[in-house]
């Protein structure tokens, strides 16, 4: 088991839901800004949202605006990707990332593959 511990991953119909979780109990959660990253088949690794560890603000790509959230627990040491409004383009594995300015470190999780289709 590594430092981020992804689940939450599978299959969804267009217009569905889905929410990712990324468990980090082994680092000082909160000093990290925590990333949802997404690879789709033939393309490129995309960013997808991105949260501070303080949780007060977040960034989104244009593809997911408006339909995917991200949050965060500290307390529970977890990161959450709520996807709404799912898209067959939004197929991809996704990925977390944990990166910290202040030591200039990152953890990445294991990916898990969501699939939408008709």
């Amino acid at each position: 088991q590594g430092p981020l511990v992804v689940s939450g991953g599978g299959l969804v119909q267009p217009g569905g839901s889905l929410r990712l979780s990324c468990a980090a109990p082994t680092f000082t959660f909160s000093n990290y800004a925590m990333s949802w990253f997404r690879q789709a088949p033939g393309k490129e690794r995309e960013l997808g949202a991105r949260i501070t560890g303080t949780g007060d603000s977040q960034i989104y790509a244009e593809s997911v605006k408006g339909r995917f959230t991200i949050s965060r627990d500290n307390a529970k040491k977890t990161a959450y990707l709520q996807m709404n409004l799912m898209k067959p383009e939004d197929t991809a594995v996704y990925s977390c990332n944990a990166y910290s300015v202040a030591v200039d470190r990152e953890f990445w999780g294991q990916g898990t593959q969501v699939t939408v289709y008709s």
